[in-house]
């Protein structure tokens, strides 16, 4: 008995590539409905990834351990106030290692005396401690920190949100503060952990007292503690910093409120990745369109090939092939441009680019799966036309 030739993976390869180079727009299409489908995932994904690198970074940067301390309120409901010895009590704790504070002052700030008194675009001003910078590990983007001279002079140094309410961007300049002028000494740069210092002007502790009625009572604490020591640090601060009434005496810690944005993060990176799931899914629907109407089309060249010799399973490889090519491409451009979105939004936004592994190697997989699920029922339904049927048909 004669027996069919086998087909070698080349030929399998040459056959269903040729398949689709016949039809160059179709194949574009539907290639690009999985390409959207995969780049949405794999962006989707890298994104997360590069944000959440980036949280762990800036932790890493500002540390996970800052505890802040602000008053609360009194039995009766009227506003608590912190001891004057508020940071020396602290800074009695043992885990402690570094603590400062800023007071609020009634004063608002002004980019000159000519402004109306009610615009002053709720910018705080706070009284800071000298080491302030250092417990919150801020950055200044230009100009000085106070130093111990400059605390008792009108000098003010502006939060970066602050400075851009206040168009100002550059020290030496002057600010009409509290009545009074004073000199800019230097601009910082965000503080993710302490965004109340982003929106405020800060004057040394010497010069609030003395040029703006301050009363020395600190309004946040900032405390540094050891890592490993921090939940036992936070158990002790109110009593520490409050003996006569620890209740009136609130204590949170920054680097939570991070974590849960990473939370919601994960959570709306979930939900988009399902819409990429479904974009992939229309895709998917889009390859199978595109097989049947090929096989429709292409009923006589199935009739000649069965003719020839090709066997049912001949024919069905080869349908399948095509539908695994037009995927494969599909998933191959939509790496390609998952991780060039993942790359252009984390460097415009001054992230780590990170695209994991295994979302790409599961894209590629996704389309696999997409193309095999697209192509066997094509495949399948010319596989079963006779060659008589496919000859004749019109």
């Amino acid at each position: 008995m004669l027996k069919p030739a086998r087909l070698s993976p080349a030929d399998v390869l040459r056959v269903g590539g040729g398949g689709l180079a016949a039809r160059p727009l179709r194949v574009f299409l539907s290639t690009l409905g999985i390409a959207i489908g995969i780049a949405a995932m794999l962006s989707v994904v890298g994104i997360s990834v590069s944000a959440g690198a980036e949280l762990d970074r800036t932790l890493d940067q500002l540390g996970p351990n800052l505890l802040t301390v602000t008053p609360g309120t009194t039995f009766t409901g009227q506003p608590a106030v912190l001891p004057r010895e508020a940071t020396t009590m602290v800074g009695r704790i043992g885990p402690v290692t570094g603590v400062s504070a800023t007071g609020k002052v009634s004063a608002s700030v002004y980019r000159t005396d000519l402004v109306p008194t009610g615009q002053s675009g709720g910018i705080a001003v706070l009284a800071a401690e000298l080491d302030l910078l250092d417990v919150v590990r801020g950055r200044i983007d230009t100009g000085d920190w106070l130093n111990p001279a400059t605390a008792e002079y009108p000098a003010v140094v502006l939060g970066d949100g602050a400075a851009r309410r206040l168009d100002i961007r550059r020290a030496g300049l002057r600010v009409w503060l509290g009545g009074e002028w004073f000199t800019v000494a230097g601009i910082l740069d965000p503080i993710p952990l302490a965004a109340e210092i982003d929106a405020a002007a800060l004057v040394g502790w010497p010069a609030a007292e003395h040029y703006l009625g301050f009363d020395g009572h600190p309004t946040t604490v900032y405390t540094r503690a050891v890592e490993t020591r921090v939940e036992a640090v936070r158990g002790v601060l109110g009593a520490s910093v409050n003996p006569a009434a620890p209740n009136e005496v609130r204590i949170s810690r920054p680097s939570e409120a991070l974590a849960a944005r990473r939370a919601a993060n994960d959570t709306l990176g979930a939900q988009l990745l399902g819409v990429g799931a479904v974009a992939l899914l229309i895709g998917g629907i889009g390859v199978a369109n595109t097989m049947v109407i090929s096989v429709l089309e292409r009923r006589a060249e199935v009739g000649l090939r069965r003719s020839l010799g090709a066997t049912r399973g001949q024919i069905r490889l080869q349908f399948l092939m095509e539908s695994l090519l037009l995927s494969g491409l599909g998933g191959a451009a939509g790496t390609l441009l998952g991780i060039g979105i993942t790359a252009a939004y984390a460097t415009a936004r001054g992230w780590p680019t990170l695209v994991p592994i295994w979302a790409a190697a599961g894209s590629l997989g996704a389309t696999i799966v997409v193309g095999i699920g697209a192509g066997l029922y094509p495949a399948v339904r010319a596989a079963r036309l006779s060659p008589t049927e496919a000859l004749t048909a019109p």
